[in-house]
């Protein structure tokens, strides 16, 4: 197993990415063991680093208490220090905390990266949480994706202490005289994840003195498995494809049925069919047939198959959210739209000179274009999910701020439009993500 220092941190960390001298990093501190370790590290390292931290208010003043530990940090540290305090707005629902959790800091630190220009998000998952996930997919039947664990460096985010125990990472805070706090919620058995901590890992733990280097070792070997299954997979899906344009895919019927079973279900899967029964149904379909997904739709038609978007009703089509100064809106997006500056971030500044108002949200259509902020000419919007590989299922949930005019004003979460920015004294109006 790897000794956790700052020169192992360093060194793992650009193995992760491409490094470069100018990167900029994005810290997810919640006070906890894991990331206060992390944050201490980076310190040690020498590497320059922005901090965020979310309060859920969940645990009544122990929530309080943890931010109290990772603002004094970075006070103590001059550490840039990005906060979100969870109100009412974010609709906090009976079921599932842990999922609304994550989708709300997740949400949080990508905007961070855009609005701070930041590269990557940095979080503390360590080896303890591999074998919790993996425990977990495992009893899903998620297949050797699931298996595969949390990835080290997936979509802007790095976790370099996912081969580092929990117990390490106790050893080092105290060695090192690292302050955080311990949630109490860990020690519920509530949770899955908490029944697997207490219960399980302990007892898989003492069936032999090497099994965290063994499993951590497994885990490197699904990975390996698993990207080169998808490599193989893209080179047959590759030559299934006859045609693939910004709305439209289509395959051939005849080519893909042919595969076996498990290579079917992993490409239709691609595209949001993941029922082996309904799979059946598709390559047995007469031509003319349609089967529709929750944003996808496959049309059968002679010996292919045509993925599109999936046919939205007229309501759905029309919808659109007009944007009231002042009126925040939970839906479809988290929004407010102002005419004053707030203690909130991150923002687009907006001039209302240069709109048409009232600003509204609705979906892209065909033919949108903008200006990217930061670049000189314009670029379709559709162009724009390509060059950015936003999915075809991604870009269903994608929403634009437009005005009255329809010309779009910025992709919600993505790019403002450069054309709309305030010039010298102008007002401002601003639109808080």
């Amino acid at each position: 197993m790897p000794q956790l220092t700052s020169t192992y941190l360093k060194e793992h960390l650009q193995s992760l990415h491409n490094a470069t001298e100018n990167q900029k990093f994005l810290l997810a501190l919640s006070g906890g063991a894991d990331s206060m370790v992390l944050a201490d590290l980076f310190l040690k390292a020498g590497i320059s680093f922005e901090a965020a931290h979310v309060n859920y208010h969940l645990r009544g003043e122990d929530s309080n208490l943890d931010q109290q530990v990772v603002e004094d940090f970075c006070r103590q540290y001059n550490i840039i220090l990005h906060k979100y305090d969870v109100t009412e707005r974010d609709k906090k629902p009976e079921n599932s905390i842990e999922l609304w959790a994550r989708e709300i800091r997740y949400r949080f630190f990508f905007r961070l990266l855009e609005e701070e220009q930041l590269d990557f998000i940095v979080m503390g998952h360590h080896l303890n949480d591999q074998l919790e996930t993996f425990i977990i997919n495992l009893s899903k039947s998620s297949g050797i994706t699931g298996l595969s664990g949390i990835p080290e460096n997936n979509n802007k985010i790095l976790r370099p202490l996912l081969h580092i125990t929990k117990a390490d990472i106790y050893k080092f805070a105290k060695e090192n005289g690292v302050s955080f706090r311990e949630d109490h919620t860990n020690q519920s058995r509530d949770y899955l994840r908490n029944q697997i901590r207490h219960d399980i890992s302990p007892e898989m733990e003492k069936t032999n003195p090497h099994f965290w280097e063994n499993f951590d070792k497994s885990i490197s070997f699904l990975n390996q498995a698993k990207n080169f299954i998808e490599e193989q997979l893209q080179k047959i899906l590759d030559d299934i494809i006859i045609s693939e344009k910004n709305d439209e895919i289509i395959l051939d019927k005849e080519k893909l049925a042919s595969q076996s079973d498990f290579i079917r279900y992993e490409i239709l899967k691609k595209y949001g069919f993941t029922n082996p029964v309904e799979q059946q149904k598709i390559f047995g379909a007469e031509s003319g047939s349609r089967f529709k997904g929750n944003t996808l739709s496959i049309f059968v038609h002679r010996d292919q198959l045509i993925i599109t978007h999936r046919n939205i009703s007229d309501e759905e089509a029309a919808q659109e959210i007009i944007l009231i100064p002042g009126e925040p809106v939970c839906f479809p997006e988290k929004i407010l739209l102002s005419e004053d500056k707030l203690d909130r971030k991150p923002y687009w500044e907006i001039d209302p000179q240069k709109v048409v108002l009232p600003l509204k949200l609705r979906k892209a259509k065909s033919g949108d274009f903008f200006q990217p902020k930061g670049m000189k000419g314009k670029k379709l919007v559709s162009k724009f999910f390509k060059d950015e590989k936003i999915s075809i299922l991604a870009r269903q949930k994608v929403w634009l701020l437009s005005d009255s005019e329809e010309n779009v004003v910025g992709i919600i979460n993505y790019r403002q439009d450069g054309r709309f920015l305030p010039e010298n004294n102008n007002p401002k109006i601003y639109l808080y993500l």
